[in-house]
């Protein structure tokens, strides 16, 4: 499980790339769930740092899904046409 801070903005957001990067090359597992539930303050960098993740995790051959991504965060992705992208996790 990937797991987002509390705060992601553009001053946070390659710092935290590099580390879900760097859990995602190190986990076994062939599907990777990014669990938002933490966050509270974001932009739309968050949604960056998830399609990279997601992005990554095809690039190594696993699937891809978010846990409990905050409704306005939901609300943005929709509105920048990737919420598709984003799939809820199980």
């Amino acid at each position: 499980m990937l797991v987002l801070p509390t705060e992601l903005t553009h001053a946070t957001a390659t710092a935290c790339c590099r580390m879900l990067a760097q859990a995602l090359r190190s986990d076994p597992a062939g599907h990777a769930v990014a669990d938002a539930s933490a966050l509270r303050q974001f932009d739309s960098s968050a949604l960056a740092v998830l399609l990279e993740c997601r992005r990554e995790a095809l690039a190594l051959g696993k699937t891809f899904s978010v846990a409990q991504l905050p409704p306005r965060l939901r609300e943005l992705a929709g509105l920048y046409g990737v919420g598709e992208l984003l799939p809820p996790a199980a």
